[in-house]
């Protein structure tokens, strides 16, 4: 029996892809480990020195415009012209808070040396020194009270005229009686006007 031919068969044709290609090269692994690094905490060290500047150079022209009065940049609290009429009636008067410390100083001054001095001068003498001084004390505080409360009434009276009731907010009163009872070359913002002038 001849041997039987085989016919040889051709290998099955693959199918098509129907993705198409990456268009780019497989990065190596040293590439793709290198690409996954993260640092854990992110790099903020940049926008953290912006904002400081920013902060500090705002600070300054906070500190400028106390010395000089400029509104742009006065904090929120001293900014708008209610607040700066306040500042300008308080200012411009004599006011008896202005001289309150060196009254506070000289009163507990003086009680320390009587104390001191009074095996000197008699302990009885003493003990009526230091009760006038007593009551000298309480007559400064009640003159301030006084002074702060006709303050507060001719400070009312001036900004309702110049800017009406309702704009002027809450506290902007207590804001500038507090103010007469710094001494003027503490105050902050510093005084605009000299004493006796009109408000701006």
């Amino acid at each position: 029996m001849p041997p039987s031919k085989r016919t040889p068969t051709s290998p099955p044709a693959e199918p098509e892809s129907t993705h198409p290609g990456k268009g780019r090269p497989t990065p190596t692994r040293k590439e793709a480990e290198a690409a996954r690094r993260r640092p854990l905490v992110p790099d903020t060290r940049g926008d953290a020195k912006a904002r400081k500047a920013a902060t500090r150079a705002q600070r300054m022209r906070e500190q400028q415009a106390m010395m000089d009065g400029d509104e742009r940049y006065l904090p929120a609290r001293d900014k708008g012209p209610v607040r700066r009429m306040a500042r300008d009636v308080v200012d411009a008067r004599r006011n008896f808070g202005d001289y309150f410390v060196w009254y506070a100083m000289g009163l507990l001054a003086a009680m320390f040396v009587i104390a001191a001095l009074a095996q000197s001068i008699g302990e009885q003498t003493a003990f009526y020194l230091l009760q006038g001084l007593n009551l000298a004390t309480i007559g400064v505080a009640v003159a301030a009270a006084v002074d702060g409360w006709l303050l507060s009434r001719k400070l009312r009276k001036a900004l309702d005229a110049r800017f009406g009731a309702e704009k002027v907010v809450r506290g902007t009163v207590m804001y500038g009686v507090l103010r007469a009872y710094q001494m003027r070359r503490m105050r902050m913002p510093k005084p605009q006007v000299a004493r006796g002038q009109q408000p701006r």
